[in-house]
């Protein structure tokens, strides 16, 4: 078996524990976790097919010469950013046509994502003895217990703004701490993380102004 199709059995492998986890944990009437489940798994393959469009972009000219070479081309994070904008984008116009809820959506996606990251990078370290793996694993451990902890506590959109700063600020000390940081075999610059936060803080700002409009009206 080779390092590539290794790679992609131990993503499906740590997936597939996030989406088990995801629909036993959830508190989610059963219906609506199959509804979320779906709505997860058809942007998952949007974001693969999206990856596989940005490799092709970046090394078009290849493309243009040799179309089945470009299988032996690895996806970069260049290809996993550009599939990143591509998907927010893609869910943007959903919930804008009101196909798609975003609150309980990236609820959904932020369980399955802890899982599945925290059990991708226990087996690098465990299988790859990949010690680079060890602090992003501790950060991840760390959010898991603040999901136990909180998530009866607060309220959704709270809670996920929790979740996605905890994480963009915990993953931002880890690249600035380590050579590198890796996502799902991804290596994410800080600039990237960067953006993430920046975009979290002002969606946090935005809600807690209108908050302040509507306690004013009443």
């Amino acid at each position: 078996m080779s390092s590539t199709q290794l790679s992609v059995g131990m993503i499906i492998l740590s997936l597939a524990v996030g989406f088990f986890t995801y629909y036993f944990v959830s508190d989610l009437a059963k219906d609506k976790k199959k509804t979320y489940v779906g709505e997860l798994l058809e942007q998952l393959m949007n974001f693969v097919i999206y990856i596989w469009v940005g490799k092709i972009l970046l090394n078009f000219s290849v493309f243009i010469k040799d179309p089945l070479s470009i299988l032996a081309y690895p996806s970069n994070s260049t290809a996993f950013y550009l599939a990143f904008f591509a998907s927010v984008l893609t869910i943007t116009i959903k919930s804008k046509r009101q196909k798609i809820k975003i609150p309980p959506f990236l609820n959904a996606f932020l369980y399955v994502f802890l899982i599945a990251s925290f059990v991708y990078e226990f087996i690098q370290i465990v299988w790859n003895d990949n010690t680079y793996s060890i602090r992003y694993m501790g950060l991840l451990a760390v959010l898991i217990i603040v999901v136990i902890v909180i998530r009866d506590r607060i309220a959704i959109d709270r809670f996920n703004l929790i979740l996605l700063v905890g994480w963009t600020l915990g993953a931002l000390g880890v690249a600035l701490s380590m050579p590198f940081t890796m996502v799902f075999g991804y290596t994410i610059s800080p600039w990237f993380l960067g953006f993430i936060l920046i975009a979290c803080l002002t969606i946090l700002t935005l809600k807690k102004m209108e908050e302040g409009v509507m306690n004013g009206r009443n």
